[in-house]
């Protein structure tokens, strides 16, 4: 039986937004090992594969389109034969211009079992996200897919533009943008009226989407006015103008802006998704990502003493140290019942929610402006004295011991360390150099300044000119980037996410 178990899976992404990932493709994707992706595919959707997995694109293997195909076909075949788990992400539906075909024959021929995981192709989103019905009771009962680019080395052209002109519904025609004009002609020299409605959607079902529309006799005249490139599609049929003038897509208040997150890894995938919902296109460049310590010693001892009740107070810091500090709890078999006699602060909401989400609430959150001064102030007032034991991370600021070491004995714990994983050499940079992003967030002065040490004079002078905007989550890090960089920056009242997102709806607006 197990020889029957899949060891490839050939998984259709869909086009443009992560939401069109199906159920059985996030699932297998969760569990990847290897993941060879397309280049066309949305980056976001590698958020959902693990952080360890490999993750390579088409574009890195040998060759060019077409003749990267049997290296695409051998890296499959290698990967599998390692015992790996290997998704194949696809654009669109993996069965509709996508060479599943070729590539589960190489499986096959390999003897690798594998399975096709179907997804949502790009005329279905053009038409969902664009307000056009494919078919509709009284002007079309039927739709033809067809590609505008057959591959060249198959000989005589298979496709009959004279049936595909008579027939009696909606056309989808993919990769057509290059040769638009020359199919508009084709199909007008074949009986298709030259008044028939068309349409043109750029980048179906992703914050870059863009609508076109015309007649077969204008459409390519109209899409080069509009600068619409690859990749696009063209609709053709009465359908066509049941399009409403502004569709639900428009309506989105963050569309089409360009949003940089520079959070963490495991704090931004709600943002990322949140923003996408909006409309926005969010991009991610985690700066630091936290990690564990080398050595647990000190913590375990520490943690020991706490089970002593030798401490009145447990700090948290950050929704990190909370992870790390439970993770380490039920490393050592140990439970909440061993903060039994001590009382816990914490700085933030979003502080406060993760340790929820340990069925453990904060007896003292910290309110107003979030930040250490904030925290020592209203533990120094509280009536509950007590040792205190401060859970933050090795680079963290040295404010919140010296101040509430004042009035109490503090021991702090760096619980884990901020790493750096920012890529200068990305081709984000050269976009950033380009001005091609509208807004970069910052969450923390950590974050800000690896990130702009990370950047050349040219992207620092983009945010000092604020030809890309850049929005903060406190009046400290407003302060620090004014000071010391000359970046001018726009502060939500409100440091939450919730927050952030107003701010960002603020500016749009």
């Amino acid at each position: 039986m197990a020889s029957f178990v899949p060891r490839v899976f050939l998984v259709g992404a869909g086009p443009g937004d992560p939401s069109h990932l199906t159920l059985r493709g996030l699932e297998v994707l969760q569990k990847a090992d290897f993941v060879l992706y397309d280049y066309l595919l949305s980056p976001r959707i590698l958020d959902y594969a693990p952080v360890d997995a490999e993750k390579v694109c088409v574009t890195e293997l040998p060759g060019e389109h077409p003749r990267r195909w049997p290296h695409i076909h051998a890296r499959l075949i290698e990967e599998a034969k390692k015992g790996k788990c290997v998704v194949r992400l696809k654009g669109g539906d993996p069965s509709i211009f996508g060479r599943v075909g070729e590539e589960a024959q190489a499986l096959r021929e390999a003897n690798i079992p594998y399975e096709i995981v179907p997804g949502v192709t790009a005329a279905l989103a053009a038409g969902a996200w664009g307000e056009i019905p494919l078919t509709h009771r009284s002007y079309a009962s039927a739709l033809a897919i067809v590609t505008g680019h057959e591959y060249p080395e198959k000989g005589q052209p298979q496709i009959d533009w004279r049936r595909i002109a008579q027939f009696p519904g909606t056309l989808a025609v993919y990769m057509a943008v290059a040769r638009l004009g020359r199919i508009a002609k084709e199909l007008i020299a074949q009986g298709k009226s030259p008044d028939t409605p068309a349409a043109v959607i750029h980048r179906a079902g992703s914050g870059y989407q863009r609508t076109v529309t015309g007649t077969l006799h204008t459409i390519d005249e109209e899409i080069r006015a509009a600068g619409l490139t690859t990749p696009s599609l063209l609709l053709v049929g009465d359908v066509i103008p049941l399009r409403p003038a502004q569709t639900w897509l428009e309506n989105r208040p963050l569309l089409g802006q360009r949003i940089l997150i520079t959070r963490p890894r495991s704090q931004s995938l709600e943002l990322l998704r949140q923003l996408e919902l909006l409309g926005a296109i969010p991009e991610h460049c985690p700066t630091l990502e936290p990690v564990a310590p080398a050595d647990w010693t000190l913590t375990d001892q520490t943690l020991q003493r706490l089970k002593n009740s030798e401490f009145g107070w447990l700090v948290f810091t950050s929704s990190n140290g909370v992870d790390f500090f439970f993770q380490r709890l039920n490393h050592l078999n140990w439970d909440a019942r061993s903060l039994s006699s001590c009382l816990i602060a914490v700085i933030g909401k979003s502080t406060a929610k993760r340790l929820n989400d340990y069925a453990l609430r904060a007896d003292l959150v910290c309110d107003g402006e979030m930040n250490s001064e904030r925290l020592a102030e209203q533990l120094s007032q509280h009536p509950h004295l007590g040792n205190v034991l401060l859970i933050q991370a090795a680079e963290a600021r040295e404010t919140l011991r010296e101040r509430l070491g004042q009035t109490r004995t503090v021991h702090s714990l760096s619980i884990y360390r901020q790493q750096k994983v920012i890529q200068p050499e990305s081709e984000l940079f050269d976009r950033l150099r380009r001005g091609e992003m509208d807004i970069i967030t910052f969450t923390s002065p950590n974050i800000a300044t690896t990130f702009l040490e990370a950047c050349d004079e040219m992207v620092r002078q983009r945010l000092r000119s604020q030809g890309i905007r850049v929005v903060v989550n406190s009046s400290r890090l407003s302060k620090m980037l004014a000071e010391r960089y000359q970046i001018l920056s726009v502060c939500t009242i409100d440091p939450t996410q919730e927050g952030l997102i107003n701010t960002l709806l603020e500016l749009k607006a």
